[in-house]
């Protein structure tokens, strides 16, 4: 019921009235006479709040349904300039201007990566890339290196991960010279000292130790291993033994073979002047000599799906299932891959089949997806899954099954493919959002070794996608008999049990954490 302005003031004397007396009872206290003026200042803003806001007798503008909405089209995204050039010992510079605020950022990308370590030594490369920052250079400790940094609002980060290693800092441009200095230095001088490593290899043994608190986080590691094989780059696990098994002269070997100018790309960022930059990055690059040790081998490793069926980890103590399925997939030069983007829209989102169908129509689950999510160098996966009680742990795989499975038998609706390419295309302009974000881009198509305007081919594909694309992508690229089903729940409350979802037995998985050896 909407009041009228009479009633209203009609509250605010009142309100006027209960202050006045309040203020009477309090007069006397010559502590509290400055309460007077603070409390007529609140009432007056809350009158004038109350009467400016108060909506006139005019008839507002008429509402609009959604559909009446027009917009103006996305404006076409502009790559800032950039140069690129190399140095005799072959690093690869990028830079990019960017002159909006005084800030300078730089990115070194190496060609390293976890899956290049020894399979006994797994840990290695993730030692090797914190050990970077964290051990201090030869000029500088690390508690004077944090210190210099930290005086200056700086940083600068190292790490590596499956396919790659980076080292990074951020900086006022006023500061550029002083911490592209020490940037250099973590680079190419690192001490890797003996009590960072230990205090690395103890963090890590803390998350061996607490790896199986999190259903979610068994789900995903489990469903690599079914995927991809236990013995995988792709899938392998750090372990107490395998901390064990390395020393700093096996992180300093690692080091010497992954970090090289030769196999560096360096990107930077921000309110630079071209000049300057060049001659720092010459003064502090340019004599910069690959260590003698041999670089690895870059052949990347074979892949192919280890595992079909249906798997389960026996948390008794759980109350609701988390559920990963689906096989190995692709690449993002697929030709497949712009079809196979728009039928992750379809699938997947507020508006997505999976969401509508399987959580709001059937009730099934807390949450839900499929995607199909290549990697730029090696085959990723059909990875769908979400979380679901446990007694609907079986109508829910059925359920996301059989929504994969109608992709592949019926074409999408045109207007189902036309809000779902639209949702692929207006995301585009987010790969843009700053120069440093599309200064990455560049560097990683040029490590991977894709186009440099990959994404704008993409995005002219996506445009292009039919009906019979998606169905044909959907058909070529779902395998339904390749399904790795992994739960991880309370096998006695999974009614029916996971035997109803094959002909086969179900395999229990065994996550006990293996302990270190004597």
């Amino acid at each position: 019921m909407r009041l009228s302005l009479s009633s209203v003031l009609s509250v605010l004397c009142l309100e006027w009235k209960i202050l006045s007396m309040q203020w009477s009872k309090i007069a006397r206290q010559r502590w509290q006479r400055r309460f007077l003026p603070a409390a007529v200042l609140s009432f007056i803003t809350l009158a004038g709040v109350i009467i400016l806001g108060w909506p006139s007798s005019a008839v507002a503008n008429e509402a609009r349904y959604y559909t009446e909405l027009e917009f103006p089209p996305l404006a076409e995204v502009q790559i800032p300039a950039y140069e690129r050039y190399q140095l005799e010992n072959g690093l690869v510079v990028y830079l990019m201007e960017d002159h909006e605020l005084p800030l300078i950022s730089g990115t070194a990308t190496f060609r390293t990566g976890e899956r290049y370590q020894p399979e006994n030594k797994t840990g290695l490369a993730d030692v090797m890339g914190e050990a970077m920052r964290l051990g201090g250079t030869q000029s500088h400790d690390p508690d004077e290196l944090n210190q210099l940094l930290e005086q200056r609002a700086a940083s600068i980060e190292t790490g590596v991960d499956t396919t790659a290693g980076t080292a990074s800092f951020n900086a006022l441009s006023e500061d550029t010279e002083t911490v592209f200095e020490l940037f250099s230095e973590v680079i190419r001088y690192p001490t890797f000292d003996p009590t960072k490593i230990d205090f690395l290899k103890n963090q890590y043994r803390g998350s061996i130790a607490r790896r199986n608190d999190d259903p979610d986080d068994i789900a995903q590691r489990e469903f690599s291993k079914l995927i991809y094989g236990s013995d995988s780059p792709y899938a392998r696990t750090i372990e107490y033994d395998t901390l064990s098994n390395f020393d700093r002269q096996d992180i300093l070997a690692f080091y010497q073979a992954s970090v090289r100018p030769e196999n560096t790309i360096l990107g930077i960022v921000g309110d630079f002047d071209p000049a300057a930059m060049k001659a720092l990055i010459a003064e502090y690059f340019g004599d910069w000599q690959p260590s003698s040790s041999s670089a690895y081998n870059f052949e990347l490793p074979t892949v192919s799906q280890a595992k079909a069926g249906v798997f389960l980890v026996n948390r008794p103590q759980l109350t609701q299932s988390s559920v990963q399925m689906g096989h190995l997939g692709g690449k993002l030069n697929s030709e497949d891959y712009p079809a196979m983007s728009v039928l992750n829209e379809v699938l997947n989102g507020f508006s997505g089949r999976l969401f509508n169908q399987v959580r709001s129509q059937q009730g099934l689950a807390y949450s839900v997806y499929a995607f199909w999510a290549p990697r730029y160098d090696y085959p990723g996966t059909l990875i769908g899954g979400g979380q679901t009680r446990s007694e609907a742990t079986v109508p829910f795989v059925k359920a996301v099954l059989d929504q994969l499975e109608t992709v592949q038998t019926t074409p999408v609706a045109p207007a189902e493919l036309k809000q779902a390419q639209d949702s692929v295309l207006n995301s585009f302009v987010f790969n843009f959002q700053s120069p440093e974000q599309t200064l990455s881009r560049l560097i990683r198509y040029e490590y991977y070794d894709y186009p440099s305007d990959f994404v704008f081919r993409f995005q002219k594909e996506v445009a292009a996608v039919t009906v019979e694309n998606v169905l044909k992508a959907a058909q070529d690229n779902l395998k339904l008999d390749q399904v790795v089903v992994l739960v991880v729940g309370n096998a006695t409350e999974i009614q029916p049990p996971l035997s109803s979802l094959t002909q086969d037995a179900v395999t229990q998985i065994d996550v006990t954490i293996p302990q270190p050896s004597a």
